[in-house]
């Protein structure tokens, strides 16, 4: 899957330098360019894209750079057709290249909304109901905090006070905590940061598939152990295919990433496994990072999902990809199936990329109420 993730970025992003390539050009109009020929044209128009990619590189970095030339190329290729579309049906003409100047505008517009949409997090609430047993349950819930990516543990302590204002019962991590590029001393002092968090029933924690790092223990000078360790060390409970029962009011079940099982052949137990001994008539609560096993969860009768990973769909409109190619059951929200809910967030931070255009880092706020007691 993520050969032809990578084949179609390759081809999206040559497709946009050159098409940025033949349109830049049209913005010019000094001296006798227009007898210049197309090719030279071409080149020139190829060169300042070029020259505007590198910039942009030194402004953020490669990849993001990239996210930007495919945006620009898109929203050209929108304001070229419009501009098509009017000329053909009102027989109108422009003395400038109006949709050139339009969509560079339109550009720096999204890009400076994406930005904004992932670097400021916002609460989102959901309200569940059940006809089980439980006391009142109010859940705070992020994922995919990458710390390093769009903000350090200082940043990452200025969230938690957001999310300790809630006056949860319970937080729960559902994985990407760390990544790769996330250093010792930020996995330390966000772990502590976390550690203090005051809630009735703790903070519980599962695995994503970046916690444990792609590129080895000596890259970032920790790995899964190590985080483990201080996870624990700040009273911080790690589910490993785990069931708690919490106050014996409901039960908590944290799953091993489905990557780990994939990528490192790790014994990762079914839904069936998991709940063939826990009393159903008890509400029961799933932590998977991915949002992956719908069907299987259904059938096993638990009651409420929680997931990450997809960063909402991050990109619109590549938003839905991941649900298209089936990675993914959902992309983001609540959804029902059968007597499960399922919650997918968009994560409060992201994976390198530092834009979000699809839709906005968030943690989740969950009520759970007994209609019972209404």
């Amino acid at each position: 899957m993520w050969t032809i993730i990578m084949r179609t970025v390759i081809v999206v992003v040559m497709t946009a330098l050159f098409y940025l390539g033949a349109r830049v050009p049209n913005l010019i109009n000094i001296g006798n360019f227009a007898e210049w020929g197309r090719f030279k044209q071409f080149s020139l128009g190829l060169l300042i894209t070029l020259g505007v990619l590198g910039i942009l590189v030194l402004c953020f970095d490669f990849i993001n750079a990239l996210v930007c030339v495919i945006y620009i190329a898109m929203i050209w290729l929108l304001c070229d057709t419009a501009f098509w579309i009017i000329g053909k049906f009102t027989n109108l003409t422009f003395e400038h290249y109006y949709a050139g100047w339009i969509a560079l505008i339109l550009s720096v517009i999204a890009l400076s909304l994406g930005w904004y949409l992932e670097h400021n997090v916002k609460q989102t609430t959901y309200n569940i109901t059940t006809n089980k047993d439980i006391s009142d349950l109010k859940i705070a819930m992020f994922a995919d905090s990458h710390v390093g990516t769009t903000f350090n543990a200082e940043g990452f302590k200025k969230h938690l006070e957001k999310i300790q204002a809630q006056n949860p019962d319970i937080v729960v991590v559902v994985g990407d905590y760390v990544d790769d590029d996330t250093t010792k001393e930020d996995m330390i002092a966000a772990t502590e940061a976390l550690g203090q968090l005051k809630t009735k029933y703790g903070v519980y924690y599962v695995f994503g598939n970046h916690d444990k790092g792609y590129h080895g223990f000596h890259h970032r000078g920790y790995g899964a152990d190590e985080l483990i360790n201080e996870l624990t060390k700040n009273n911080i409970k790690v589910l490993l295919d785990e069931t708690v029962s919490i106050n014996n009011d409901f039960y908590l079940i944290g799953r091993r990433d489905a990557s780990s099982y994939r990528k490192q052949r790790l014994l990762r137990q079914s839904m069936e496994e998991l709940v063939k001994d826990l009393d159903k008539n008890k509400y029961m609560i799933v932590l998977d990072h991915q949002p992956t096993e719908y069907d299987e969860q259904s059938e096993a009768e638990v009651d409420l999902v929680l997931s990450g990973h997809t960063h909402g769909g991050q990109l619109y409109p590549f938003n839905q990809i991941g649900k298209w190619i089936k990675a993914n059951d959902a992309i983001y929200g609540l959804e029902k199936r059968k007597n499960t809910n399922f919650v997918v967030t968009s994560g409060i931070s992201n994976w390198a990329l530092k834009f979000k255009t699809g839709t906005q880092s968030e943690f989740v706020v969950i009520n759970i109420k007994n209609q019972a007691l209404r």
